[in-house]
């Protein structure tokens, strides 16, 4: 059924042409509804008043977060002292290169002179134990000892043997022999690496206890060391964001010391909880470091890319609300403009993601959107 447009709404319509100057009766035919469409007659005051826009894909885009750069746990030990006792030497010094089982300290220990001790009383124990059996051996085959003496000579050699075998791999993970007491404890690097930290000196008194105490500075380690080649990257993401980083994907890292390089790495964890006090997530990646020109404890901006969405992206006062329902107007054909239904997205920078209810190329009207609503809201 087709409608003729009151002299009113085509006048608001000039309106927002700009036009102060009432059309002559004549125009009043320029705006018309059909069914379920605004028909607008093409170069009249009404068509003016009509602002669209195009539909068009949405662009790659990328997030930016704040990050901390730490060591890679993967390729990094922090030592403590398993024996008590006196530094005497400190062998290797920070930003020296060790290898495994390099000597970084010598410590005099009692603690470890005791392991020793244990180790050859040990030995010692089992040289008895043989002699004891074979005499016992000896006896019981010409009658002169029971059986029961043999087995507990027998289960006494068995018992020294352990123990000699416990006491020597004692001594064994910490690079040592049982072939003396020195008290001396080599203090060794159980991995390659580059020494990073190192938080003792000669003359200092250690306690094996101390990374038990509850208190930062006695739980420091006594030396780092590290791959400086290889960092993590701990990534602070806001939880509006959270769905949008996965594990897996790749970002870049800057530094504001570094102007003009970028690093690449990826993600490899994403936490399960909110930071209470930020409310972030911590996620935590890994990235190389060529040259070693990043350092640990830096801030950087972590940016990660975002493949393009689905959908559509429009100005956003182009989408308006019909009860519970997000609506735009469509030029169909020029000067024809139906109402369409659409479901939003992100909205930012004065434009909004339509993920469905339009196409590509398509165009909306961004200005005199509502006042064609209320024209074919209007009854006949």
């Amino acid at each position: 059924m087709n409608r003729i447009i009151p002299l009113s709404c085509i006048l608001a319509l000039a309106g927002l042409a700009g036009c102060h100057q009432p059309p002559p009766a004549t125009e009043s035919t320029d705006v018309r509804v059909e069914g379920d469409q605004v028909i607008v007659t093409p170069g009249t005051p009404p068509a003016t008043a009509i602002v669209l826009a195009t539909c068009v894909p949405p662009a790659a885009s990328e997030l930016s977060f704040n990050g901390r750069l730490v060591w890679d746990d993967n390729v990094t030990t922090r030592l403590f002292t398993p024996f008590g006792g006196r530094v005497t030497k400190i062998c290797v010094e920070v930003g020296e290169r060790v290898e495994v089982g390099t000597p970084l300290a010598l410590i005099a220990s009692p603690d470890f002179g005791q392991a020793q001790a244990d180790a050859r009383r040990a030995a010692t124990e089992v040289g008895l134990a043989e002699r004891t059996l074979s005499r016992v051996r000896d006896l019981f085959a010409h009658g002169a000892a029971p059986q029961k003496d043999l087995q507990a000579a027998e289960a006494d050699m068995e018992r020294t043997r352990w123990e000699r075998q416990r006491a020597a791999e004692r001594l064994a993970l910490y690079g040592a022999d049982t072939n003396g007491v020195d008290q001396v404890y080599v203090f060794r690097s159980p991995i390659a690496g580059v020494l990073v930290e190192k938080n003792i000196n000669p003359g200092a008194e250690l306690r094996a206890d101390l990374m038990l105490a509850n208190a930062p500075q006695l739980a420091s380690p006594q030396f780092v060391v590290t791959d400086p080649e290889r960092l993590w990257v701990v990534i602070d993401v806001p939880e509006r964001d959270q769905a949008r980083v996965r594990v897996g994907q790749t970002f870049t890292v800057k530094s504001a010391s570094l102007p003009g390089q970028t690093f690449s790495g990826q993600v490899e964890v994403v936490g399960d909880g909110l930071d209470a006090n930020t409310r972030t997530i911590k996620v935590r990646g890994s990235l190389s470091n060529p040259g070693r020109r990043l350092k640990a404890e830096m801030f950087v901006q972590a940016e990660v890319p975002l493949a393009p969405e689905a959908g559509v992206v429009v100005p956003a006062r182009a989408v308006f609300l019909r009860g519970e329902q997000h609506c735009v107007m469509v030029e169909e054909k020029p000067g024809r403009y139906a109402r369409r239904e659409v479901t939003p997205g992100w909205e930012h920078g004065g434009h909004i993601l339509v993920a469905s209810g339009l196409a590509v190329g398509q165009r909306v009207v961004t200005d005199g959107a509502m006042l064609l609503e209320q024209l074919l809201s209007t009854g006949p």
